[in-house]
């Protein structure tokens, strides 16, 4: 029997090594003569055509298992598993729509080592760049890069059609905060909307995320009398989560326009019953139960607010433009807070950043550097006072 084939039965198959492992498959038709004769023919076209780098499994195969465990569809399939225990939900649900609605169309029937630079590339600029925004396009380019790791790992291949591929982002755009004639304009006492005021106050000046805001519970309050809260947990369309980062989680004394917010608040939402809810840990597996009174309820349900998108479109949107603001999102409050702060001079970026909840103050010069004064101090006069000479 010629090197390659052999006869199992009545059944003719050939073998060959392809990426650094031993392939089998069968060959249709009883062991005739005929059969052998052809099954020799065939090695020594697949063996020439691994050689020349040429080798298509698919072709020679359609109908083998291992064709259907090497389309790009299975390793997406793969990497969506993987995601899902890593992620948010809410993360999650936008990573699995970026597979569904752009790459699975595409790609997911192709075998992922018939995928070219060129094919990729010519994708992202005729079918991507028209429609999408270029932080959308390299999240896509960015998932299909991580379902070409799992192929590369399983198959021992170098293969990539993603590297070289950069997509580019336009430079951040400056934030936009409200002035002190705009705060004034949208805190104006509306009786038919005062939690929706109160949380509007609290936000404009303690600087939350939006997410954070209509998740704080009174369970959080360490001192009412004090002013002293501690964000815990964000709420992102309906999924309670601790904080964004460790760091995030910070116990906060709140200045008197904040702290009088949460005072209003609490003849409202203080005595109400505790609900239980599920709050994911950061590991995005871990979900532990808390019974919680949150601080801020949707005046028309007396529930608590159940994403950042219904306060949005139920309210914001309509309040900003019946008292004459020009719209800006509910976040915007947040870059309020931390523009008002920094303009006045006197406090330390390293205090804003930690008060806000940011790793780092890179974030704050980065998007606040504007507010920052060039002088706050001078500090020679400071440090010679300091040093009595």
């Amino acid at each position: 029997m010629a090197e390659g084939v052999e006869v199992r039965g009545n059944r003719v198959r050939v073998y060959f090594r392809y990426q650094g492992e031993l392939c089998r498959e069968s060959i249709s038709g009883e062991a005739t003569p005929a059969n052998i004769a052809n099954a020799q023919r065939l090695v020594g076209t697949i063996n020439y055509e691994i050689q020349q780098g040429v080798f298509n499994y698919a072709r020679h195969f359609p109908d083998s298992p291992r064709v259907q465990t090497s389309t790009l569809g299975h390793y997406l399939d793969l990497l969506l598993d993987i995601k899902r225990n890593e992620m948010a939900v809410s993360g999650y649900r936008a990573y699995a729509s970026k597979v569904k609605n752009h790459i699975r169309p595409h790609w997911a029937h192709r075998q992922a080592d018939s995928v070219d630079n060129i094919e990729v590339m010519a994708w992202v600029q005729q079918l991507l760049m028209p429609k999408l925004h270029n932080k959308t396009i390299r999240d896509i380019v960015n998932i299909l890069h991580q379902t070409y790791t799992l192929y590369r790992a399983r198959n021992r291949s170098a293969h990539d059609p993603t590297l070289g591929i950069a997509i580019k982002l336009p430079d951040t755009e400056d934030v936009d905060p409200f002035d002190r004639d705009e705060i004034t304009k949208i805190l104006t006492p509306d009786l038919d909307h005062l939690q929706e005021l109160n949380l509007a106050q609290f936000m404009l000046w303690s600087g939350p995320r939006v997410s954070e805001a209509i998740s704080l519970a009174w369970e959080d309050v360490i001192d009412l009398e004090a002013g002293i809260i501690r964000f815990r947990r964000g709420q992102v369309r309906g999924h309670y989560k601790v904080t964004k980062t460790r760091r995030s989680n910070r116990e906060l004394k709140l200045l008197k326009p904040a702290h009088d917010a949460l005072l209003a608040q609490a003849k409202l939402t203080a005595h109400l019953t505790p609900i239980e809810v599920d709050v994911t840990d950061r590991d995005n597996r871990t979900v532990r139960k808390q019974r919680l009174r949150f601080v801020f309820h949707k005046t028309s349900t007396r529930a608590a607010w159940t994403s950042s998108d219904v306060l949005l479109k139920n309210w914001w949107v309509g309040r900003l433009a019946a008292v004459g603001v020009r719209y800006r999102s509910p976040n915007n409050c947040r870059h309020t807070f931390a523009s008002q702060i920094l303009s006045t001079g006197v406090a330390p970026v390293e205090w804003v950043a930690e008060y806000m909840g940011h790793t780092n103050t890179a974030m704050i010069h980065r998007h606040y550097g504007t507010w920052i004064p060039k002088r706050a101090h001078n500090q020679l006069d400071i440090i010679a006072e300091a040093l009595n000479c």
